[in-house]
């Protein structure tokens, strides 16, 4: 197996927050999936977890070297978290055919928060 790309970013949680609170659903659902939306409302600090997610879509295109050339748009790219809570993506449109045209390589994230930031930190393997 070989690493074919790796991305991270940081994301200001006040910044998510305050788009949120300008923009509501128009900001929320250009940029997120209803289910992302969903999982971070049941939460005390949805943005904190809106940070994180879109984090982690950040890390994602710069993994792919491509950012969101080629027609990707962000809802494409799914955060959600597996039975135990290990987030996961999950490919959607344009962004799954852009990933079955490098062989549709393992995309491994990791997800952290705090107080102020989030980060995400993504590796894509053949």
């Amino acid at each position: 197996m070989s690493i074919i790309g790796i991305g991270s970013d940081i994301v200001k949680i006040e910044r998510i927050e305050r788009l949120t609170e300008r923009y509501d659903k128009r900001f929320l659902e250009r940029v997120f999936t209803a289910a992302e939306t969903d999982y971070a409302f049941t939460k005390a600090r949805p943005g904190l977890h809106l940070a994180a997610r879109f984090a982690a879509k950040e890390a994602l295109v710069k993994a792919l070297g491509s950012g969101l050339r080629q027609g990707l748009n962000w809802p494409e790219i799914e955060v959600t978290n597996d039975p135990l809570g290990k987030p996961q993506f999950n490919f959607h449109n344009n962004a799954r055919k852009i990933l079955s045209k490098l062989n549709n390589p393992t995309a491994w994230l990791t997800l952290t928060h705090e107080q102020e930031f989030a980060l995400a930190f993504v590796v894509l393997e053949n």
